[in-house]
């Protein structure tokens, strides 16, 4: 048995060094001048000192974290109020609306965008703005992520059987809902949502097709800049990873913290 699990753990060891091996040497790029032969050539932290201190790549960040948490949140609420009237009220309904969320599997994203574009580019409405456009179709994009998530989490917690105790105590459908069945799957949530923002932080071709150049998200600035300085462009990638691995990191944290402050009321 503990050679069984020795074996597993450098198994696991091996496949995240290989793993981070790409991440590894792309951070040792960024951190030189130049790598034309077998080892790098002119130690230097100049990119990321620029980098950090740029406005332009500053904002780039921040539109990207905005963009990101809008549309997640949107799609979160959308898909909770969803399955929360598909279980309770129309349970033979919930494969129609499982069929749909897994529809923007098979949809690219330039098919995407060219077809937003077409049909809300002219309309007078707020819908003809760009950034309305790009919410949405971010919201479209991250749809089946989201849902698979939250509709597993809501099976293993039996959510029918939990929201009839929580009205023989008193409380509404909709408010057992919120209050007791949320709080149990919210690391359903969490794990889909942090797939999402990969997703998002990931994204070139819909922020380019919609939004164009006035709204410079990091992949666009990521494109701009390999142009320009490769090494530069190393730099900007490195930190885009760690940003993605510190909202990791924070949202973790909260749901840890939010979990004890449950158990310990209890």
């Amino acid at each position: 048995m503990k050679k069984k699990s020795w074996a597993s753990s450098l198994y696991i060891l091996l496949v995240i060094i290989y793993l981070l091996i790409p991440l590894a040497a792309t951070a040792i790029y960024s951190m030189f001048q130049k790598w034309t032969g077998k080892l790098p050539e002119g130690f230097t932290l100049t990119n990321y000192i620029e980098l950090l201190t740029e406005r332009d790549f500053m904002l780039s960040l921040g539109r990207t974290i905005v963009i990101c948490i809008v549309p997640i949140a949107l799609t979160v609420l959308l898909v909770l109020l969803a399955l929360f009237v598909v279980t309770i009220y129309f349970p033979r309904l919930e494969k129609y609306v499982q069929l749909l969320c897994m529809v923007p599997y098979m949809i690219q994203g330039v098919i995407l965008s060219v077809s937003i574009i077409s049909l809300y580019a002219a309309s007078p409405t707020v819908l003809g703005n760009r950034l309305v456009m790009l919410v949405g179709a971010y919201c479209i994009i991250i749809l089946p992520h989201i849902y698979q998530g939250i509709r597993n989490s809501m099976h293993a917690v039996n959510m029918p059987m939990l929201l009839e105790a929580a009205e023989m105590l008193g409380a509404s459908k909709l408010y057992g809902f919120f209050r007791v069945i949320v709080p149990n799957i919210i690391s359903g949530i969490t794990v889909s949502s942090l797939l999402a923002v990969g997703i998002i932080f990931g994204d070139y071709v819909l922020v380019r097709n919609i939004a164009g150049t006035g709204f410079k998200n990091v992949q666009v600035y990521l494109f701009l800049t390999m142009k320009s300085s490769s090494t530069k462009a190393s730099a900007v990638f490195v930190i885009i990873m760690i940003t993605t691995f510190l909202i990791t990191l924070l949202v973790l944290y909260l749901q840890g913290r939010d979990t004890k402050k449950r158990l310990n009321r209890k």
